[in-house]
């Protein structure tokens, strides 16, 4: 078996907008200590990221104290939403939830988004295998990923964590790289 740790980043500095370069606010800094403590007695060989700031430094705490690196892959980047910030996110968001294939000029539709993330989960099953990986991700990403593997997940699912920062979900595959489980976890509760 293989077991994916996705973890959804911290709470960030919405103030910084460069998606890139949004850093973790105070609050995440220190919820990322919650990360740590929640894989504290499972037994993580690979620490993975999206190259954003804020998912490697959602997961770097935890890569520290197991003496790990974080190895990032740029396709498990959040959606690019468009040329510029999105006052109506929640419009916006239901938009692409209804339309799988809807997008802004320069940003991405959330189908591009699981097929990126998708290729690289598959990639992840193969370069580690019978591994326990806990990947850096982002809210849409990881809800498309989710998508993927249960296509009853959707918009409302969604919006219910759409504030939850840390959040993490496992999804355990066979040899044969066929999912078993999912399970989300808010490691706040």
């Amino acid at each position: 078996m293989t077991t994916l740790y996705f973890v959804r980043h911290c709470l960030p500095n919405t103030n910084n907008h460069d998606d890139l370069t949004r850093e973790l606010s105070e609050q995440g800094m220190k919820d990322r200590k919650l990360v740590t403590s929640f894989f504290r007695d499972k037994k993580i060989d690979v620490v993975l990221s999206s190259p954003y700031k804020r998912a490697v430094d959602t997961v770097s705490d935890l890569a520290d104290t197991l003496g790990l690196p974080v190895k990032t892959y740029p396709d498990l980047r959040e959606r690019k939403v468009g040329a510029g910030w999105i006052e109506d996110f929640l419009d916006y968001t239901k938009r692409q939830w209804k339309d799988m294939d809807y997008k802004l000029p320069d940003g991405e539709s959330l189908r591009e988004v699981q097929e990126r993330n998708i290729a690289v989960v598959k990639e992840i099953l193969l370069d580690y295998s019978g591994k326990n990986i806990v990947i850096g991700s982002h809210g849409t990403a990881l809800s498309t990923i989710i998508n993927y593997y249960d296509r009853s997940f959707g918009y409302e699912d969604f919006y219910e964590i759409i504030d939850t920062m840390p959040w993490i979900v496992e999804f355990v595959f066979d040899e044969d790289g066929k999912i078993r489980s999912i399970r989300k976890t808010d490691p706040k509760k």
